[in-house]
């Protein structure tokens, strides 16, 4: 399977991932940081990819995602953004609306 392929089993397998350096437990930079800690106030699951171990997935998603920076939230198959973005809309509570949602529609609840 090629690595196109693998990125958009995980983005339509996952309803919320996050793709990231390192892991939510011990992200390795601080932009990964911030954008944990608003998933985890959030308080949905999510899935993650520690890009560092995957440098294909690395190089493949900026270019299948035409965006250049990590870390990537994808939520319901869609990219919501970089940590500008992340923390914007978390600030804002669309971040929670946002993930709330796409929750929501996987597990059938309203």
């Amino acid at each position: 399977m090629d690595v196109i392929q693998v990125i958009k089993d995980q983005i339509e397998k996952n309803p919320v991932i996050l793709y990231m350096k390192g892991t939510p437990q011990f992200p390795q930079c601080g932009f990964s940081a911030q954008v944990v800690e608003a998933m985890t106030a959030v308080g949905k699951p999510f899935a993650y990819v520690n890009i560092l171990e995957a440098p294909e997935i690395r190089q493949s998603l900026k270019e299948y995602a035409n965006w250049p920076t990590y870390p990537q939230l994808w939520v319901g198959g869609e990219l919501v953004g970089g940590c500008d973005i992340i923390m914007d809309m978390y600030r804002s509570g669309q971040l929670k609306e946002l993930v709330d949602g796409a929750a929501a529609e996987t597990d059938g609840s309203d």
